[in-house]
């Protein structure tokens, strides 16, 4: 800490950070992020100049806004010019994300989704290359997997690579996950009086979204798994501190409950005169108790960092039902889809908001957890594994296909048409 700053307590710095601006009474927003690998049609590496020319085109050739280029001065970061509608790269340049506006329904995403696709497809077809709907790329051992050259990207990077200066067994050997993973998420705004009320229901169904949208599915030698990116955060730098990342482990039971345990998550970045530090995981609720800590910047130069309580601006965990700072909840454990059900995920979390309190007055009393128990981690787990049993395939079914009709019926009750999207996965129950 800088000298003459009185220590400030560490869960009160994270209420302000994450209450502030939570709404008594919001209006319904859903705010869409999603990940798609640029993929070589002709097998192999992508060509990271198709994907640099993709964004340049963007720009030169459809009024997009360059918000970000990176240290070579190749956009990496676009705006459209009508909209606050986001295209940028995800940590490599295999990666394309479109981060939406937010909107009052999901056909307004929907519409200009298929409008930059059009465009995006038609320019990289001409290279041999196009998006498709992977949770993981398909070709991730052939790219160059380099993160973007922009500070975030390359500290995030090196960061999970500090996993093979620690080393043992608790890692896998993948630290350059951040760079094939593509994920589906939504944000919906929650209110400061049910945020722990939709927090502890969608994360008591993550074993049913492991059913529904697995879909990075990678066998190798320490890996059977149909969603490989649990396995690649919660055994990585990310997952050192277990309440950082992924499913929580029980219900909680109020605010204060809630924020005990998010003291546990993760700092481990700062800024300093410039300069961006990375150091190991160090929990929220010690931070500020440390003395000095040594840290890395980008160009891996040892410094000692003193804490600061503005170092808690970059804190942000990896749970799968994220609190943050905007008043919503993201929610963050699902994969890429395929491009044809692009928007069930976003369906799927909104009509189960729209009908909050028959799905927790279901999920308290259901025969799923009276079969199962509630592990919530070791559930979602177990339903991410190749191979089930005929017993467990009909208990997880039986279990998606409950919550679904609890989707579909609170997506009716909102009357917008957007039970639709829902019902690629109707055919799968």
């Amino acid at each position: 800490m800088r000298e003459g700053e009185e220590m400030q307590d560490s869960i009160d710095i994270l209420k302000e950070r994450y209450l502030t601006n939570i709404k008594e009474n919001p209006d319904l927003y859903i705010g869409i992020e999603l990940e798609f690998p640029i993929v070589n049609l002709e097998g192999g590496a992508t060509d990271t100049r198709v994907t640099k020319e993709l964004l340049a085109r963007l720009n030169s050739d459809y009024s997009f806004i360059v918000e970000r280029r990176d240290l070579d001065g190749n956009p990496i970061q676009l705006k459209a010019s009508d909209s606050e509608d986001r295209i940028l790269f995800e940590v490599s340049y295999n990666i394309l994300e479109f981060a939406f506006e937010k909107a009052k329904i999901i056909q307004e995403v929907e519409i200009r989704f298929n409008h930059y696709l059009d465009i995006i497809q038609q320019i990289l077809r001409k290279d041999h290359h196009e998006l498709q709907g992977h949770g993981l790329h398909p070709f991730w051992k052939e790219n160059d997997n380099q993160p973007v050259k922009y500070p975030r990207y390359q500290m995030l990077m090196q960061y999970l690579a500090l996993s093979e200066k620690i080393g043992g067994d608790f890692f896998h050997r993948h630290p350059d996950y951040g760079g094939y993973i593509c994920g589906s998420q939504v944000q919906l705004d929650v209110s400061r009086a049910n945020f722990i009320q939709v927090i502890n229901a969608f994360n008591q169904i993550e074993a049913a979204k492991a059913y529904f949208f697995a879909n990075s599915e990678l066998i190798t030698e320490d890996f059977q798994t149909k969603i490989a990116r649990d396995r690649f955060w919660e055994e990585s730098m990310h997952g050192l501190l277990v309440e950082n990342v992924g499913v929580n482990p029980y219900d909680f039971k109020n605010e204060e409950d809630f924020f005990n345990y998010l003291n546990h998550t993760a700092i481990f970045n700062a800024e300093r005169e410039g300069d961006t530090y990375y150091f190991p995981p160090i929990a929220a609720g010690e931070y500020l108790k440390q003395g000095q800590i040594k840290g890395y910047n980008l160009s891996g130069r040892e410094s000692l960092v003193s804490p600061r309580s503005d170092d808690f601006y970059y804190h942000r965990s990896y749970q799968y039902q994220d609190l943050t700072t905007r008043g919503t909840i993201e929610f963050r454990s699902t994969c890429a889809q395929p491009l044809n059900r692009t928007f069930a995920p976003a369906a799927f979390h909104l009509g189960l908001l729209a009908n909050l309190e028959e799905v927790t007055a279901y999920l308290k009393d259901c025969d799923f957890f009276k079969l199962e128990g509630r592990a919530y981690k070791d559930l979602r787990r177990k339903y991410s594994q190749i191979d089930l049993t005929q017993t467990e395939q009909d208990a997880i079914r039986s279990f998606a296909s409950d919550l679904l009709q609890l989707a579909i019926k609170g997506l009716k009750m909102r009357k917008k048409g957007e039970e639709r999207y829902l019902f690629p996965l109707v055919n799968e129950v």
